[in-house]
């Protein structure tokens, strides 16, 4: 079955978190480990990620944290997703053609597979952060 990975689900736990704070406010790695039960290292390596990519903006200092760069309606599932953990697929070939799988050249659900993949990316690039608020 079809399933996100941990990283994923904590960095669009962190991500929903910072987004539901008022203007202004900024939320800390430690508050949204605390509250989500997060282990601290692995949410400050998804936050690292996501601050990369632009999605959030990281604050350094006693009263540093984390805020929201846009809005939560134009911020697509997507790209919380590619800012963790790139492009990925649901095997090796739909995201790339791929000669390292044994059975590339004989294979008969590559393609079916690609349309699924498709579906799936079209899926998340049209949910935005609103919708899971």
């Amino acid at each position: 079955m079809l399933r996100l990975s941990k990283k994923i689900e904590y960095g669009l736990l962190a991500v929903s978190h910072i987004a539901m704070h008022k203007d202004g406010d900024i939320s800390t790695a430690k508050e949204i480990s605390a509250k989500y039960e997060i282990p601290l290292e692995l949410l400050s390596k998804i936050l690292q990620k996501l601050a990369k990519e632009k999605i959030i903006t990281s604050f350094q200092g006693m009263r540093g944290g984390y805020r929201l760069v846009g809005n939560p309606s134009d911020l697509k599932i997507m790209q919380i997703i590619q800012a963790i953990e790139g492009q990925r697929g649901l095997t090796e070939c739909t995201k790339e053609e791929s000669i390292k799988c044994l059975q590339y050249n004989t294979c008969t659900i590559r393609n079916p597979l690609k349309k699924l993949q498709f579906n799936i990316d079209e899926m998340f690039n049209n949910m935005t952060l609103s919708e899971i608020i």
